[in-house]
């Protein structure tokens, strides 16, 4: 049908424009987050665009809810502005109509955002904690970049090594300078080496020196030495006790139920839900007036997906706290708004049949019958010659006839 094509062209045209747009938003944005947390020492430099990456495919739900939800006012509110819609609804055709061909474009992106949700965020959020968990686990040693002055994981030491190229375990004019409550020393070495011993990590060092200082007293005191062993990691590679619910796999969460499992699922199908309640309230509040120059239906649109995405949050930490149940949480939350979304139609296809919905003028009077035209004057006889006045006056001469 001509209808249904029309509308689901112009929707995913807009989609696919606002999915670009927000992407390059998001991405830049969390490139930001990424260069930041390795400046911080959280990831390793190397592993800068794999940690963008494993983010954007976290966020990507999100995105492409919001575009969905964009794309519908944007193609809806242009058909307003441009009377189109007047058309369509002199045709017979109701807003509601519109709900059909909506979701023949967006269930493709709904199912997408179904995947993400259930199997992709869960794989995402658990490599890019493990990329965290192994950087902030590696040995202070492998921590250092060559050349640099840099902190240990607790803060006690301070590194400054000559990384050997040819052996990463191997290190040249080792600098250590640790701080204790006590003692302050700075160890010195030409060469350095890593072994593991049982679950311990140890930095040996040959041909150096080593400087204490009693910060209680201020006694000094120089050691040399040809081998020294210094404890770098107690556990390598320690793994965590108990990973965090937004790791763990959907069938996970429904077979260990509890409180923050069930805060997760929360999110989880909200999320879902939440993708096709917004297509519902975009093509209700998509109306505009054709005569209004700003488009204030986006700005609408973008703060009402802002209040459903923090409900949506609210709900998750509502269900941790044992206020609310999993199922009562998502009947509350996307149940109504599924009920207004449904109102919200209802009631613009009432205002389409009785007159515009968002302003109701009633009809003005008829005008009055235009006045009828004047009589015509009655028409003069000529007027007689008065007397005593000379004939040469009048026009006597008979034609033919000289005067």
């Amino acid at each position: 049908m001509l209808f249904d094509s029309t509308v689901r062209k112009e929707t995913a045209r807009s989609f696919g424009l606002a999915f670009v747009v927000i992407l390059t938003i998001v991405v830049t944005m969390l490139l930001v987050r990424s260069l930041g947390m390795a400046a911080k020492g959280s990831v390793a430099p190397q592993h800068v665009l794999l940690s963008l990456g494993y983010l954007t495919l976290a966020q990507l739900p999100i995105m492409l809810s919001l575009s969905l939800f964009v794309a519908v006012v944007m193609s809806l509110g242009r058909m307003y502005k441009e009377s189109e819609m007047t058309i369509w609804f002199a045709s017979g055709l109701g807003l509601s109509r519109f709900v059909r061909p909506v979701l023949a474009m967006a269930w493709p992106v709904m199912l997408v955002v179904a995947v993400l949700m259930t199997i992709v965020w869960p794989w995402s959020n658990n490599n890019s904690a493990q990329l965290r968990q192994q950087f902030e686990q590696r040995s202070d040693l492998s921590r250092v970049a060559p050349g640099q002055f840099q902190t240990s994981n607790d803060g006690s030491r301070v590194f400054f090594i000559e990384r050997d190229p040819t052996n990463e375990a191997a290190a040249r004019n080792v600098f250590i300078m640790s701080d204790t409550k006590r003692l302050e020393s700075v160890t010195t070495s030409a060469e350095g080496a890593l072994v593991n011993q049982g679950d311990k990590r140890l930095l040996v060092l040959q041909h150096g020196q080593r400087n204490d200082i009693d910060t209680a007293n201020g006694d000094k005191s120089v050691a040399r030495f040809e081998r020294y062993l210094v404890t770098v990691d107690d556990g390598v590679m320690r793994a965590a006790s108990t990973p965090p619910p937004k790791t763990l796999a959907t069938l996970e969460l429904l077979r260990v139920r509890g409180k923050l499992n069930d805060g997760e699922l929360a999110y989880r199908f909200g999320m879902i839900l939440g993708c096709l309640n917004l297509v519902l309230l975009g093509i209700g509040i998509s109306a505009t007036n054709p005569r209004r120059a700003s488009n204030w239906n986006l700005l609408f649109a973008l703060l009402a997906f802002i209040i459903y995405f923090n409900l949506i949050n609210l709900t998750q930490s509502w269900v941790v706290n044992g206020k609310f149940k999993l199922g009562s949480s998502l009947l509350v939350l996307h149940g109504l708004a599924f009920v207004i979304n449904i109102l919200l139609l209802a009631w613009r296809d009432m205002g389409n049949r009785l007159g515009t919905p968002w302003k109701r003028v009633p009809p003005s009077p008829p005008a009055p019958p235009p006045p009828p035209p004047p009589a015509p004057a009655p028409a003069q006889p000529p007027s007689a010659p008065a007397l005593g006045t000379p004939l040469s006056m009048h026009n006597t001469t008979t034609p033919g006839v000289p005067a």
